[in-house]
């Protein structure tokens, strides 16, 4: 699946919830300055997976905002609600590996789903990866060698959707992504996915957590702590402030 990695082929994937805020536009500025510095293709990818987070004209105004910033996809722009059957596929292909699980939120102690199979008289809600215990280790290109130990996890919702964490893991292969340079918030997400490129015959890329930005609370920037969006024209200043941040912690020379 994907192309041969001979080339760097690096990727931003904002999912369209809003518009891009500062955190998101250094997340943006990173990868794509790390691809160019590697000579390599720098992809877009808009992570729709959760519908029901999705803004209408989000992904639009997100493309034209990138673009007003200097960065275009090098290949179309990919979107994860066109890509489902995909996902379908590598659910399938895990085999074994994969089960039913009928707990809800409100069901007393740890899912046994995985060892016992379903209790009488339910249904699968969603669907999880035998994970427990698994231990992971990888190297990331700031924070060195981590490690760790992962407990099953989801690859599809009870609400039907398919998990970021396979999503992403298939559209990567698919891609023929080498390097992810993304927020450091999604360093322990890292194990989980690295277990499903395992598990489905996927190349590993490398990884490289960046710091994040936070506000004077010392929050992470996001749409849930109201971070505001940039100048959707493409401001220098906010470019050179985003420049900033990134030589200030060692990413920009």
């Amino acid at each position: 699946m994907g192309q041969e990695a001979s080339q760097y082929v690096g990727r931003f994937a904002p999912s369209p919830t809003g518009p891009l805020h500062f955190g998101s536009l250094v997340a943006a500025v990173a990868s794509y300055e790390d691809a160019r510095e590697h000579g390599g293709r720098w992809l877009v990818r808009i992570e729709d997976v959760d519908e029901g987070r999705t803004v209408p004209g989000a992904a639009d105004a997100i493309l034209k905002c990138l673009a007003a910033y200097g960065m275009t996809s090098d290949a179309p722009v990919v979107y994860q609600t066109q890509r489902k059957h995909l996902y379908q596929a590598a659910l399938e292909a895990l085999g074994t590996h994969a089960f039913g699980c009928a707990c809800t939120r409100s069901s007393p102690g740890p899912c046994r789903c995985g060892i016992d199979g379903l209790p009488e008289g339910t249904v699968a809600r969603s669907w999880k990866v035998r994970a427990d215990g698994v231990r992971i280790s990888f190297t990331d290109r700031i924070h060195g060698e981590i490690e760790e130990t992962l407990s099953d996890f989801v690859v599809r919702r009870a609400d039907g959707y398919f998990a970021y964490q396979l999503a992403v893991v298939v559209d990567d292969a698919d891609q023929g992504v080498t390097d992810v340079v993304r927020g450091e918030d999604l360093l322990d997400s890292t194990g989980r996915q690295i277990y499903l490129q395992q598990l489905l015959g996927y190349r590993t890329p490398r990884y490289m957590h960046i710091p994040v930005v936070r506000n004077e609370s010392g929050d992470k920037l996001s749409k849930q702590t109201h971070a505001p969006a940039v100048d959707p024209n493409g401001d220098p200043a906010t470019l050179a402030a985003v420049h900033d941040f990134l030589r200030r912690h060692g990413r920009l020379s």
